[in-house]
């Protein structure tokens, strides 16, 4: 990577954040959005109102942070899976996670269960349902990545009735509303806590795949070729798998099922730097987190009403793959 690509991966995600702090139907100078978060660190004299300081700390900081963990997670587990499956179509998606916990939402909305535990519930049912899939694939102690594939179709499968079930049984009033709105995915209900809940998983998931992403480029070339070259691959791929679950489960948990952000942005960050995973996962993550958060930005301030972020990267995401796909002529080495 040449050193004007890895200044401008750093210095985006830094300008696209901070231009997303004075963004919105309330304006805010950028001077004063600079002073309030400088009055964190060094005590300066305040001289803009309490309301503007509650907006910025309480409401949009917390918001661009979600936004930008969310992305780069996904990008990341995207580009990991891709590698993986040496397939250019797969999406964290595939073994099951998003549906999984999109079911454990549901069913927590529908017993009226508070924000915490609706969260609880979507995550440990995106964790139940990759380990379901891996556990379905499994052939003589050996996962075959076909079997992961079809595993992760009928996992997805199962999970996707029994949330259209839960859809059926809710009141079409308040639950069914509150569920589909869910699904459909938003960062409107952002607060802090919801950052410090998904911190964890998703850094740990990420730093795992940072430091695997060396062996995805053998790993990417063929079960054999890799284990010809010392790689033992199903531990390799349980890791991968574990790390980009975490991550999943638990952006899933906090904005909803978002498509097409893992499916999308690693084709955009392999454009940009090659299919080396040395430097495509840190160029997903940069792109990813600069995309989701552009994305929240237009869904809060486009109409009057937020636009469910599901919508939206799906409008920008499917025109812009099938462009890829035209483009490549369905070729993406």
């Amino acid at each position: 990577m040449s050193k004007k690509k890895l200044v401008l991966l750093v210095i985006l995600p830094l300008i696209v954040f901070f231009v997303s702090l004075f963004w919105g139907r309330y304006p805010i100078a950028p001077l004063d959005v600079f002073r309030i978060l400088i009055s964190k660190i060094i005590p300066i004299q305040h001289t803009w109102p309490s309301t503007m300081e509650t907006i910025i700390m309480s409401v949009r900081l917390p918001r661009a942070l979600l936004a930008m963990l969310v992305g780069a997670g996904l990008s990341i587990s995207g580009a990991s899976f891709q590698g993986i499956f040496s397939n250019p179509l797969v999406s964290p998606d595939i073994l099951g996670v998003t549906s999984a916990a999109g079911f454990g939402a549901a069913v927590a909305i529908l017993c009226s269960f508070n924000s915490t535990l609706i969260q609880t519930s979507a995550f440990a049912f995106g964790l139940l349902g990759v380990g379901l899939s891996y556990m379905i694939s499994r052939v003589y102690k050996t996962t075959p990545i076909l079997m992961l594939v079809l595993s992760g179709v009928i996992v997805a499968s199962l999970f996707g009735a029994l949330t259209s079930a839960t859809k059926y049984l809710a009141d079409p009033e308040l639950k069914l509303r509150d569920i589909t709105f869910w699904l459909m995915g938003s960062m409107a209900s952002a607060s802090w806590k919801d950052v410090f809940r998904v911190f964890i998983p998703i850094v740990v998931g990420m730093s795992g795949l940072l430091m695997l992403r060396w062996r995805l480029n053998l790993l990417s070339m063929g079960d054999e070729e890799a284990r010809s070259l010392g790689v033992r691959t199903e531990r390799l791929k349980g890791i991968i798998i574990v790390c980009t679950t975490l991550i999943t489960a638990a952006s899933v948990c906090v904005a909803g099922v978002i498509g097409w952000i893992g499916l999308v942005i690693p084709h955009v960050a392999r454009m940009i730097v090659g299919p080396d995973h040395k430097v495509l996962l840190p160029t997903s993550i940069a792109i990813g987190a600069c995309y989701l958060l552009i994305i929240d930005d237009i869904a809060r301030t486009a109409t009057t009403t937020e636009i469910p972020l599901g919508i939206l990267t799906a409008v920008i995401g499917a025109p812009f793959f099938a462009y890829l796909l035209r483009k490549t002529k369905g070729g993406w080495k």
